[in-house]
């Protein structure tokens, strides 16, 4: 089994969060992974060493500052109540909204889910964020969203 109940998640209250309420539907499409489904796409597709996002170095390429283009700002549009992504990302990443996108926490704390969700529930991710990745399926662009309530968008190295 690769994922667990989103009831099971302990941090599954920010998907119920009474003011930023999500539809049944999109609710269906966040599935946070199981530890060890979530440490294989960590080790593939994040870092084979580091953990979390606060102990990558240049030997990871989300520590390699070459591999980040641009610094947007987020915090601003989440507290203004922006109901969608903020389109300097959006626009950046060029993604379907049916391609499947990775929210990286930590190598034990991964969830999948569509684009599409993804930028209709952002809100209520931005309340994990601690250097959180944004990745997808087969895809190169990246976002990096750091607590100082900016994000980093860039490219994975293939």
């Amino acid at each position: 089994m690769n994922y667990i109940a989103l009831g099971d998640f302990k941090k599954a209250w920010v998907f119920r969060h009474k003011d930023l309420p999500i539809d049944d539907a999109d609710l269906a499409q966040i599935k946070p992974m199981t530890a060890q489904r979530a440490a294989v796409l960590w080790s593939t597709m994040v870092s084979r060493e580091q953990d979390h996002p606060d102990f990558f170095t240049p030997h990871d390429w989300a520590g390699k500052e070459d591999n980040w283009e641009e610094v947007v700002e987020w915090e601003n549009k989440w507290e203004e109540g922006e109901a969608l992504l903020p389109l300097e990302i959006s626009d950046y990443l060029g993604w379907e909204d049916n391609t499947t996108v990775y929210f990286c926490l930590s190598r034990e704390h991964v969830i999948e889910t569509q684009f599409g969700v993804f930028k209709r529930c952002w809100q209520n991710f931005m309340f994990l964020v601690d250097g959180s990745l944004l990745l997808g399926k087969k895809r190169d662009a990246a976002v990096q969203f750091l607590e100082t309530g900016e994000a980093k968008l860039g490219k994975r190295p293939k």
